[in-house]
């Protein structure tokens, strides 16, 4: 993949991201018959907020919170070496075989990631055609 911008780094990390996060929730649906078996989910929200720092050197695009009163509760450090990790989802009464598979639950989060994966390719799509009419038009000159 050509690097046009700083951020494509980051738009192919959540791809593969979501990838990953869909091959998952499909093994949870193909499972859903397998006794003792729990639902699996991976989280990588935090682990592509510390790369957008990271990318943008945590000063651009960056809100400072004000810390008024010494009782607040203070900010917490995204510059963590956080990774995308993998939990069991828990929250749902397991059947009588021990199986806490909610049918319902995998298909939303599937139609939720597959709409965010689709909103990436899409945003990557539009930001590469500016490109490519870029270069079109000074070939044009």
């Amino acid at each position: 993949m050509i690097e046009t911008s700083r951020s494509s780094a980051l738009v192919s990390d959540a791809l593969d991201y979501r990838a990953a996060r869909q091959d998952m929730i499909a093994s949870n649906i193909a499972n859903a018959d397998t006794p003792f078996y729990k639902p699996r989910d991976i989280s990588f929200e935090d682990t592509l907020r510390q790369k957008r720092t990271e990318i943008y050197s945590g000063k651009e695009n960056q809100l400072k919170m004000a810390q008024t009163n010494g009782a607040h509760i203070a900010l917490s450090d995204e510059n963590n070496n956080t990774k995308a990790t993998t939990f069991f989802r828990d929250g749902h009464m397991a059947r009588n075989d021990g199986n806490s598979v909610d049918i319902d639950v995998e298909t939303t989060e599937m139609s939720k990631n597959s709409i965010m994966f689709n909103a990436l390719i899409s945003a990557n799509k539009k930001h590469g055609a500016i490109f490519k009419s870029v270069i079109e038009a000074s070939q044009k000159v």
